[in-house]
């Protein structure tokens, strides 16, 4: 007997998902759980099992195809006898992460469970929020409270939104689709008979093919669901909120030799000692001292919510894209601890072994660009986080000690960017400066809890 797998619920809200793998082949005997694709929805990159055991029929699933929830992936042969082992099979809700965004909607840059907003939500600029369209008599809308939310927040009417879920049930895709509908100029009067037809200059040409434009050949691709993600996630931040940017430097000269003494494998066998782990305590005790820096802004209800924990997003580069994965309760680690820590996350990140609940939950968040070199930039702050900090590249610099002595010494830049709706100038530069001091005074962190 034949049967049809179909993409199973991923969790709340998400829809979608990108096929980076198709793990079997047509002809191949599989077994109840196995994997049979790999699946790209948001920032998250999930195996897809198959409860049934069986041989692959057919496939009707490719690489870099993007899959709705419901889809068909596989026909299985299951047997003559018509039944399939599906002895042991786990509910799909417990083999894909669950996605829950919040009302004071991360990342998650540094995600964040209880504060991170849907990252696929395009920023739509200032505006009023519309009342729930729900009036008294009507027939109940068919959308969930985040759906709800989102249509508030976007200022779309439920009531003139096609749902194209299962049983019409609106999706955030749906009012996204509306919002922008809604936001789409009309079109233009049409031009006299006589007019020359407009020519683009652009050929539609398929992802991955070569093409011509004006000037030479292009190659098109087609956008992943990561970079998707950042791009409405940097178009959210960018948009809704002022961004100032302080600039200073460090001294971490004394550091540097600390750092440089302790022996190599001190804190684990292959985990390197660089200086992000002394970064991040600095961070950490400054924030305890700092809760302005250390919140989020509730623009719904108009509150500010600071966060009694220290959670701290921190960007990897990766070859799919950037993502934050949060490193939790850093105020309350070692050096030594933060270091292990730090060597796991980039492996997970970097392998793409990481949940969406792994990107969400930060409060602040540190980037490092001096691994590729640089100095100072203005980073964009990841909503709805009201600060982060960028990491510049170490150099040596002569600098005018006591009594006018010059010295060489080695310089870390740092690029501070804030929610000027929430943080003073005055505030950041506190903050900043206490965190430069705890560098320049290594055995401060070396000591604290």
């Amino acid at each position: 007997m034949n049967i049809e797998f179909k993409l199973p619920e991923l969790g709340e809200n998400i829809q979608t998902g990108d096929v980076v793998n198709v793990l079997v082949e047509e002809g191949e005997p599989i077994a109840a759980n196995q994997g049979v694709c790999e699946l790209e929805t948001d920032k998250a990159v999930v195996e897809i099992p198959c409860p049934h055991a069986g041989r692959v029929v057919k496939i009707h699933i490719h690489k870099g195809e993007t899959l709705h929830v419901g889809q068909m992936l596989l026909t299985l042969d299951a047997g003559s006898d018509g039944t399939s082992a599906e002895t042991g099979s786990v509910p799909a809700e417990e083999t894909a992460p669950s996605e829950n965004p919040t009302s004071a909607a991360a990342v998650s840059p540094g995600g964040h469970a209880g504060d991170l907003p849907d990252p696929r939500v395009p920023s739509p600029g200032p505006r009023a929020l519309a009342p729930d369209p729900q009036l008294p008599g009507e027939a109940p809308i068919p959308a969930g409270p985040a759906t709800r939310r989102l249509a508030r927040q976007m200022g779309v009417d439920l009531r003139r939104v096609h749902g194209s879920g299962p049983g019409g049930r609106i999706t955030p895709e749906d009012i996204q689709a509306a919002f922008a509908a809604a936001r789409t100029p009309p079109a233009a009067t049409a031009a006299p008979a006589s007019s020359a037809p407009a020519v683009s200059l652009e050929p539609v040409v398929p992802p991955g093919e070569p093409a011509q434009d004006a000037w030479g050949r292009v190659r098109r691709e087609k956008m992943t669901k990561i970079r998707r993600t950042i791009a409405a996630q940097m178009s959210k931040s960018a948009g809704t909120i002022p961004h100032v940017t302080n600039f200073d430097d460090a001294d971490v000269t004394d550091l540097e030799q600390i750092r440089a003494g302790i022996p190599q494998g001190f804190v684990g066998a292959n985990i390197k000692l660089t200086a992000m782990p002394f970064v991040m305590k600095a961070v950490a005790i400054a924030l305890r001292r700092h809760p302005q820096l250390n919140a989020s802004l509730d623009e719904t209800q108009e509150q500010v919510i600071y966060k009694e924990y220290v959670h701290l997003g921190v960007a990897v580069d990766t070859p799919r894209g950037l993502v934050v994965p949060v490193v939790r309760n850093v105020d309350r680690m070692s050096i030594g601890e933060l270091a292990r820590a730090l060597a796991t996350l980039a492996e997970r990140a970097r392998g793409v072994q990481f949940g969406v609940e792994d990107l969400r939950g930060g409060s602040f968040t540190i980037s490092n660009m001096g691994a590729v070199g640089g100095a100072y930039s203005t980073p964009i702050i990841n909503h709805p986080e009201v600060a982060i900090l960028l990491l510049g590249r170490t150099r040596w610099r002569a600098e005018v000690r006591n009594e006018g002595r010059i010295e060489p010494r080695r310089m870390l830049p740092l690029s501070l960017s804030y929610d000027h709706r929430l943080v003073d100038g005055a505030a950041a530069a506190r903050f900043l400066n206490e965190v430069i001091d705890h560098l320049q005074n290594p055995g401060r962190l070396l000591l604290a809890n």
